[in-house]
């Protein structure tokens, strides 16, 4: 039985190290606020606008939304639901 608890807890250990913090990320973001007026004015609201940013990998808005256990990413919306992303050049 004392084996079972070592292996479950090798399992947790090994599994805990793979989950990577998103302020750690090796993608580029560019700066967090000063989001155009065209921006602000398609955002809906309840969204936190000053810590919106321009993603480089997807050309979208992206905020974050800080929950009761952690705080994510989340893609800007505008008032329909759209996520808010710049168009790209073919």
């Amino acid at each position: 039985m004392q084996t079972r608890h070592m292996m479950i807890g090798a399992a947790l250990l090994l599994a805990s190290g793979c989950a990577a913090p998103m302020a750690n990320s090796r993608a580029p973001v560019d700066a967090v606020g000063n989001l155009p007026e065209q921006i602000v004015n398609l955002a809906a609201p309840g969204q936190d606008l000053t810590t919106a940013r321009l993603r480089s990998e997807d050309g979208c808005y992206w905020y974050e939304h800080s929950g009761p256990v952690e705080t994510t990413l989340v893609p800007l919306r505008s008032i329909g639901g759209n996520p808010i992303c710049t168009t790209r050049s073919a």
